[in-house]
């Protein structure tokens, strides 16, 4: 995750002293376990999969995406830390044990997430989830419809743009949703070795002939925390645009922490007007990829 630090130009901005500090940031994924990492500023845990009380992370994605968002690394002495190392985290487990979910159980976190955003200010809600489902789908759209109430209660939604790219319009749902910020892998098609793959990431337009997706950020062969860190497996390597999604949630954070009263209108305006052109097709990388330094006026 050095990598990606060094791409969006974080560990500049960490040394300004811009952490994440004091925002809250909630995940829906397949859950966090108390990796040290990040385990002392999780602050709330539900499971709507198995109604378990303690956290915990049956299939490792949700542990890897929290580490990119918010771990601050300190059991690889700082070369694995996420992009926001000082946010609280609060995570809703809505994924099992083979990263499958249901619509309901998806739902129902996102309406606590609204709910309780006052009590844990939470500012950001990260999906690194989505289904492939058609947009005239009713249940793709009722996913939608959830992700923009959760936008229009004034948080910062940051939804993966999914894995069946290159071709266009395959931006999964919610990915598909206008309001919300979308994030491809700006890397897909430059892994190495073990870590090469073919292009995959989520490319518009969507049916509506929507932009998509906003942004990109590294997505292929990205170390983060792993569950199994007890067996001294502190980290593992993973793929996707569901790694890309909290790298940009992450930098989020950090604008938030410097100018915790804007709204997330803003918020997008600030990541268009100070992203980098990659020199991609508009529907494959939107704006470009995030440089924080710029985000945040750091010279």
């Amino acid at each position: 995750m050095n990598r990606v630090r060094a791409q969006l130009h974080a560990d500049e901005v960490h040394a300004a002293g811009f952490t994440g500090r004091g925002i809250t940031a909630a995940v829906l994924d397949s859950g966090i376990c108390f990796h040290p990492d990040y385990a002392h500023r999780i602050i709330a845990f539900r499971d709507f999969v198995n109604g378990k009380a303690v956290c915990y992370d049956d299939a490792s994605h949700g542990s890897h995406v929290s580490g990119i968002l918010g771990g601050d690394g300190s059991s690889s002495r700082g070369r694995y830390c996420g992009i926001a190392p000082g946010c609280s985290l609060v995570h809703l487990k809505v994924l099992d044990r083979y990263g499958q979910g249901k619509l309901e159980d998806i739902i129902a976190a996102m309406e606590w997430v609204i709910r309780n955003r006052e009590r844990h200010n939470i500012r950001i809600m990260n999906l690194s989830a989505g289904t492939s489902k058609g947009e005239d789908d009713y249940n793709a759209k009722r996913l939608v419809q959830e992700v923009e109430r959760a936008w229009d209660a004034g948080i910062v939604v940051v939804v993966a743009a999914g894995n069946m790219g290159p071709e266009p319009r395959s931006i999964t749902v919610p990915g598909n949703s206008r309001k919300v910020i979308t994030v491809g892998a700006s890397d897909d098609f430059r892994g190495k070795g073990r870590y090469a793959k073919a292009e995959y990431s989520g490319c518009g337009p969507t049916e509506e002939c929507i932009c998509k997706p906003e942004l990109v950020a590294p997505g292929t062969g990205i170390y983060s925390c792993s569950p199994y860190w007890k067996q001294g497996r502190y980290y593992s390597v993973k793929s996707g645009t569901s790694m890309a999604a909290p790298a940009v949630a992450g930098g989020i954070a950090l604008l938030l922490e410097k100018e915790p009263f804007l709204t997330n209108v803003k918020v997008k305006m600030r990541l268009k007007e100070t992203a980098v052109d990659l020199g991609y097709p508009k529907n494959r990388q939107g704006w470009g990829i995030p440089d924080l330094r710029r985000l945040l006026g750091i010279k």
